[in-house]
């Protein structure tokens, strides 16, 4: 893809400012030779790359054209201010799969085989077996539908150029409501019946047992030793549930025109812009 760029130069498709100049287009094009290392083997260039990483360079974008360094554009600035709102994306929603997931997992432990229980199991199940990209949909057509409502960005129309203020700290909150909603589900429902089965395991030691024929008030009996040790797993997982919220944040952020990396990471696959996707998998 490089050598059709490069040829587009050459042809005068392309021009470092706008106008196909000879003398830059060449010195574009033996730039972008050295630079990629077109005449040397794959393994070569990939030892570059991963050579330049100590000091933060990542390579260049040629899809997207920037001002300077022969009027390419380097990855870390073009994924800058979307790996931000990325990171933003996926620890709002870390934060409310354990927020909703904390009671529930404590009541259908304490409710075992009870409608509760299995209300919380049922819709457990459900969350696991709908795609995000299905439940995506389906969210959208119901706010449009019943609220009237165009659910995308994280931003109103009236607020993304807005200086920061309590208000547009408002509107994004509102708006981070679906994505969050959305790749929190699965891992809700996954953490869920992680906190639930292991606090059923601690409530029937013997510990617990003698606590409760003891007098022990039945709250204390589960918070004060079992809940800290059941816990302990459902901490642990989000080392697992992460990468499945980074991953799950492409297709998500296409469907919502969310400015994360998802879209720019499809649309860097599809084009075979290789150090922008390999820099957003990296």
């Amino acid at each position: 893809l490089v050598d059709k760029y490069i040829e587009g130069l050459m042809e005068g498709s392309y021009g470092s400012n706008g106008q196909g100049s000879i003398e830059n287009t060449q010195k574009e094009a033996e730039y972008l030779r050295e630079y990629y290392g077109l005449d040397q083997p794959f393994y070569v260039r990939y030892g570059k790359w991963v050579w330049n990483m100590r000091k933060l360079d990542f390579g260049y974008s040629y899809l997207r054209r920037g001002t300077s360094n022969a009027n390419m554009i380097k990855v870390t600035e073009l994924v800058q201010d979307r790996l931000w709102w990325t990171l933003i994306l996926t620890a709002s929603t870390v934060i409310f799969t354990f927020v909703i997931a904390f009671p529930i997992g404590i009541y259908s432990a304490m409710r075992q085989n009870t409608v509760g229980d299995y209300t919380a199991t049922f819709v457990g199940f459900i969350g696991l077996s709908v795609p995000d990209f299905l439940f995506t949909i389906i969210l959208m057509y119901i706010f449009f539908k019943f609220f009237d409502t165009s659910v995308g960005g994280l931003f109103s129309p009236e607020m993304e150029y807005a200086p920061w203020s309590i208000a547009k700290v408002g509107d994004l909150l509102w708006h981070l409501i679906i994505p969050c909603v959305v790749l929190g589900t699965a891992g809700t429902a996954g953490q869920v019946r992680i906190l639930r089965n292991n606090l059923l395991d601690e409530l029937g030691k013997p510990y617990v047992i003698t606590a409760r024929s003891k007098g022990l008030a039945n709250w204390r009996a589960i918070m004060k030793y079992p809940l800290r040790i059941a816990i302990n797993p459902m901490i642990s997982g989000i080392g697992q549930l992460l990468p499945s919220l980074i991953g799950g944040t492409v297709i998500i952020s296409v469907i919502l025109s969310l400015p994360t990396l998802g879209p720019v990471l499809l649309q860097s696959m599809q084009k075979q812009d290789t150090y922008t996707g390999g820099f957003i998998v990296l």
